[in-house]
């Protein structure tokens, strides 16, 4: 089936450029215009430059809610959000106290039978237990599928420990 993505937070493209590789149009937003410029850089050299892919600049938050008003839905919704933030106006974002919001309001924009919804953070006081949680809480009532959240972390070759450097969290519904 046709798949729709949406990428938020999106950077330089990475996430939106596998989603778009493996078939699914992709809308790929962050407030950066250089960030969204480099993306489509990105997409050019990857021979992606023609694939479904909208490029938005704007604010994350405003974004969605335009998005729920509009009636748009995704398939898969990808976020990255910074540890902290300032909007075109001065709007403050501290990933501790507006996540959880964030993810209940994206949570409105996956469609009847969503595939997937992935948080990366790289806030390292931001504990995979705790997207566990804001993932279970927001999808799991409503979706079938299941949550795992794990640490990310740079392995260290001298000491052969592993350095952390923030979460990862995942919903899938389980369909294939």
């Amino acid at each position: 089936r046709p798949v729709k993505v949406l990428n938020l937070f999106a950077y330089t493209g990475g996430a939106t450029l596998a989603a778009a590789k493996a078939g699914a149009a992709v809308t790929h937003v962050d407030a950066s215009k250089g960030m969204v410029n480099w993306a489509k850089e990105n997409a050019r050299s990857s021979g992606l430059g023609d694939a479904p892919i909208r490029w938005i600049v704007d604010d994350c938050v405003k974004f969605a809610e335009r998005e729920i008003r509009r009636g748009n839905h995704y398939d898969g919704i990808i976020m990255d959000p910074p540890s902290y933030g300032r909007g075109p106006k001065g709007e403050i974002w501290k990933i501790e106290e507006a996540i959880h919001p964030f993810v209940k309001l994206c949570a409105q924009l996956l469609s009847e039978e969503p595939l997937f919804y992935l948080i990366n953070s790289y806030t390292t006081g931001l504990a995979p237990s705790v997207l566990t949680y804001m993932l279970s809480t927001e999808l799991l009532p409503k979706y079938k599928g299941s949550v795992c959240s794990d640490e990310l972390g740079l392995p260290v070759t001298e000491s052969g420990l592993v350095l952390p450097c923030g979460a990862s969290g995942r919903w899938e519904s389980g369909e294939r």
